[in-house]
């Protein structure tokens, strides 16, 4: 078996319809994530192998061979270990493991034990040996899923350590842009602009429908929700009018922003030496001006932004703020899920920047956590919620109904905004 990025994709591989895929497209997803997760640290190699992959203690990343080796884990952890597997959603975290290919896999990288500063200061592996841990592990999966009926909780595990694995790819693209590393992935592609659209009072069934594939459990139970009529924008917020905000003094305006979200900005500000407080989203080296330009670094690379492409790595903070000076509001979560179904064919896009949302990331009525229970239970109440995709995301994982979530002054993840009238 080869692992190098592979040059076609087939289209049912890497789709949102993987969340039903049964047993044999399964096999090929689970190769193909594993091919692109080492295609990207290939990638890391030029810049960081000399070092021995060492990068900064930050809050945002991890150390990328722990970060590829909790890939391996996290999957022999749910399946080549896990003795219940065959149960799915209704597994028993707490029963006991087989033991690891590596004696002290546990101790390196099971992430509810090992804490994030942690990290730094294991004794991992070389980049060798994990490489062979991801080889071992991945084949006693595909041995065993080779022996799995095509059923939805046999299935369960081998589907979700194949989005687990497309999520931690995601992050390897957003560590390399924190880190200013090279990678070769196309920018966020301009979106034409359109009016917004209005979206007529419904009842919508936010959530999941249990029993047709996979759900993460923080899409469950699904219920029904009555939204009243709206308005919201076709596409996320542009650098052209993100910089009409910037030009206006929104970074000084502290009426505009949330009191966390001053504070927030402040504290930004200081780490980086600009004592006034940060003046723009992250990344970014140069905006407005008489000319309106945005010079935003890509992966080590300065780039003009052009004005019809979305506006990225804008915390939850600054897109409130933006939304206060603009006498607009970001969207609930179900406002931006019901225009996602409802009004695509009016010109409703998105896909290229994770985008937050105003809600709150609590749990849906009926929630139960599933085995995996520090995916979503221990983030209730502190995270806003975002919805959409980025270009970083794997085709497979753009769903409108997937839930992402993070802390408001998250800014090093590919997110933007949309706004909604009051």
């Amino acid at each position: 078996m080869t692992f190098a990025s592979p040059a076609t994709r087939t289209a049912d591989i890497d789709s949102p319809s993987m969340r039903r895929a049964g047993r044999d497209l399964l096999s090929l997803a689970l190769m193909d994530a594993r091919n692109h997760t080492l295609y990207l640290l290939s990638q890391y190699e030029q810049a960081l192998e000399k070092a021995h992959f060492a990068v900064p203690l930050v809050p945002e990343l991890n150390p990328p061979l722990w970060e590829l080796g909790h890939i391996g884990w996290f999957q022999e952890w749910w399946v080549g270990r896990n003795m219940q597997r065959h149960r799915g959603s209704s597994c028993n975290p707490d029963t006991a493991r087989l033991a690891s290919i590596l004696p002290h896999a546990d101790r390196w990288w099971n992430s509810s034990e090992v804490t994030h500063d942690s990290r730094w200061g294991l004794d991992l592996p070389d980049y060798g040996t994990i490489k062979t841990y991801l080889l071992e592990t991945l084949e006693s999966t595909l041995d065993l899923l080779d022996k799995t009926p095509d059923e939805d909780e046999a299935l369960y595990f081998y589907r979700l350590v194949l989005f687990h694995e497309d999520m931690h790819g995601e992050a390897l693209v957003y560590m390399a842009q924190t880190l200013g590393l090279p990678m070769a992935l196309p920018a966020p592609s301009p979106t034409p602009v359109r009016e917004p659209l209005l979206v007529p009072a419904l009842s919508w069934q936010l959530g999941s429908p249990w029993g047709q594939g996979f759900i993460f459990d923080n899409e469950k139970t699904l219920h029904e929700v009555q939204v009243p009529e709206f308005e919201i924008d076709a596409q996320p917020v542009s650098w052209a009018q993100y910089v009409e905000f910037v030009q206006d003094g929104g970074y000084d305006s502290p009426e505009l922003w949330h009191p966390e979200g001053w504070d927030w900005l402040q504290h930004k500000g200081a780490e980086n030496g600009q004592y006034l407080g940060r003046r723009s989203p992250r990344h970014v080296e140069q905006i407005g001006g008489a000319s309106g330009v945005v010079i935003q670094t890509l992966f080590g690379a300065s780039r003009r932004m052009l004005g019809s492409q979305p506006a990225s790595h804008v915390s939850w903070w600054e897109a409130d703020a933006w939304c206060r000076w603009a006498g607009r509001r970001l969207p609930a979560e179900v406002e931006w899920e019901a225009a996602a179904h409802t009004a695509a064919r009016r010109g409703f896009r998105w896909g290229e920047v994770w985008e937050w949302t105003g809600t709150s990331f609590h749990a849906y009525p009926g929630f139960s956590a599933d085995p995996y229970r520090d995916y979503s239970e221990p983030w209730f109440g502190t995270h806003k919620v975002l919805r959409g995709a980025s270009f970083a995301t794997r085709a497979r994982m753009k769903s409108p109904k997937y839930r992402n979530f993070y802390l408001p002054g998250r800014d090093d993840i590919f997110c933007g905004f949309r706004s909604c009238a009051i």
